[in-house]
């Protein structure tokens, strides 16, 4: 039932002109795949517009640009650098809504141009159980976010895209790169690329699933807790890997990998939660 309501709910839009938000995440690439295989019906074509900014993963361009062609999408990279924002370079705790602001107003327009009316991106339910202040800057340039209204779950978004065939329908969430430092870290450039390039090496280590947060001179890693063993018998390779490029203390996280650690201290956010 809720398939059904999804494919008609992305249709109604497509057909009136839409464009999505696209990351080569799991979440966007199933609206994208739904969209475009509706598209085809009435001969559109969907527009797949994906952010290159300082604050995201050189990866998710390239992963993107082979997805949509996968799908048949026409694709757009749309470069936004957050660093002229100074508010967003102070990494406040309400930094997500100022970039998803940032991003999405630059997106509204160039929907404008193409004269689309509808902007669909890939939050799902899960994300609104979460620290989450972007949502609020979607909701308020009007951002359609399919998936969360019709209650769909990580998991379940995972469980249909395989089922539709979706190449990265496993792979796994890169939220952008601000999340590895704590709020009111300054945020710099070379730091943001050590970091990637850390966690790159750290995942051709074979942990695919991990995170490396930064603070100050500590550089601390949160994988799961069923791979501990298996990191330990690495750990001289990959401490020498991560000192090789500046990181001076290395530390494994014994709570494991969990999405938002650096949210855990903030109080009275938009979930109620404290």
């Amino acid at each position: 039932m809720k398939n059904e309501q999804l494919r008609r709910s992305i249709a109604k839009k497509v057909e009136e002109g839409a464009c999505v938000a696209f990351s080569g995440g799991v979440d966007s690439s199933l609206i994208l795949k739904i969209a475009v295989e509706e598209a085809v019906k009435i001969g559109k074509k969907v527009h797949a517009v994906t952010f290159e900014t300082k604050l995201h993963p050189v990866s998710d361009v390239t992963i993107s640009e082979r997805v949509a062609k996968e799908m048949g999408a026409v694709h757009t990279v749309m470069t936004v650098d957050e660093f002229q924002d100074e508010e967003i370079m102070k990494n406040p705790v309400n930094r997500c809504y100022l970039c998803k602001r940032l991003l999405f107003t630059t997106l509204r327009e160039f929907a404008a141009k193409e004269g689309l009316i509808h902007i669909m991106d890939g939050t799902n339910a899960d994300d609104h159980g979460t620290y989450r202040p972007g949502i609020k800057a979607l909701e308020e340039l009007s951002i359609s976010s399919p998936l969360a209204e019709y209650g769909f779950t990580k998991e379940e978004v995972r469980e249909l895209a395989s089922e539709l065939g979706i190449s990265v329908s496993r792979r796994p969430s890169a939220p952008c790169l601000a999340t590895r430092l704590p709020y009111g870290t300054q945020i710099d450039f070379s730091l943001l690329k050590r970091i990637e390039q850390g966690e790159e090496f750290i995942q051709s280590m074979g942990f695919g699933v991990m995170r490396l947060r930064v603070h100050g001179d500590i550089a601390r890693i949160e994988i799961p807790t069923d791979e501990f063993t298996e990191f330990i018998s690495k750990k001289e390779e990959i401490s020498d890997g991560l000192k090789s490029l500046g990181f001076h203390y290395i530390t494994l996280d014994l709570e494991g990998f969990r999405s938002g650690s650096m949210d855990l201290h903030l109080k009275n956010n938009e979930t109620g939660k404290e």
